[in-house]
């Protein structure tokens, strides 16, 4: 699951949506933190509401990835789409389709769900500013092994770029699709890359209420 997906089923609680995207931003901002359950646990009843609704909102998004990433849609669009991924690359070197068949199911389930509603979309970002971006990272870094200044920066720019609509358009996400591709050090998408995202998304978007089963809506 990605930020969206994660996060619209709680937007009458900042800082709980704030926490659902921690993961995600961390993957981003500072990708050797990693912050366990057992590092969450104690601190989803603490005293401070803003860390606890922040902890709460973390350990969403690990059940909620965890469901997630079981589900026998999930297991059958990744696949499904590391094929369309594989042919459409031709297996040139250095490329890993089970990476991008796994990020494609992701952002577009969240482009789906937006487009039922874009509106949403607009509450979402009006959410996330209204959290202050320095207490979501002093509440993270209570938990985190050890400390980051990295995740206020990032929720900012997240705030900032609103990548999220992009993923609407085939041309904008294959921008957002290299984003990724230089952050991890794979080789830029072809240009013809393109065009799989149509049949992909109409996959995605037949499977919506298979991938989301059992999760909160």
């Amino acid at each position: 699951m990605n930020y969206f997906a994660h996060g619209i089923p709680f937007l009458d609680e900042p800082y709980f949506v704030a926490g659902t995207a921690v993961p995600d931003w961390l993957t981003v901002a500072d990708r050797k933190l990693r912050i366990r359950r057992k590092q969450i646990e104690p601190f989803m009843e603490d005293t401070d509401v803003r860390v606890a609704a922040v902890a709460r909102g973390m350990m969403q998004h690990l059940r909620d990835d965890a469901r997630f990433h079981a589900s026998r849609a999930f297991a059958e669009l990744s696949l499904a789409l590391t094929v369309a991924v594989r042919d459409a690359l031709q297996c040139e070197r250095g490329f890993r389709p089970s990476f991008l068949g796994h990020l494609l199911v992701e952002l577009l389930l969240d482009a789906s769900l937006v487009a039922e509603d874009a509106k949403r979309l607009e509450t979402y970002y009006a959410v996330l500013e209204s959290v202050d971006a320095a207490a979501v990272e002093a509440a993270v870094n209570r938990m985190a092994p050890r400390p980051t200044d990295r995740l206020a920066p990032m929720i900012l720019k997240f705030r900032r770029e609103r990548i999220l609509g992009d993923y609407l358009d085939d041309a904008r996400l294959m921008v957002r699709l290299d984003q990724v591709m230089r952050r991890v050090k794979l080789p830029q998408l072809p240009e013809d890359f393109r065009h799989i995202l149509p049949d992909a998304r109409r996959q995605v978007d037949g499977r919506k209420v298979e991938l989301l089963d059992g999760i909160p809506a």
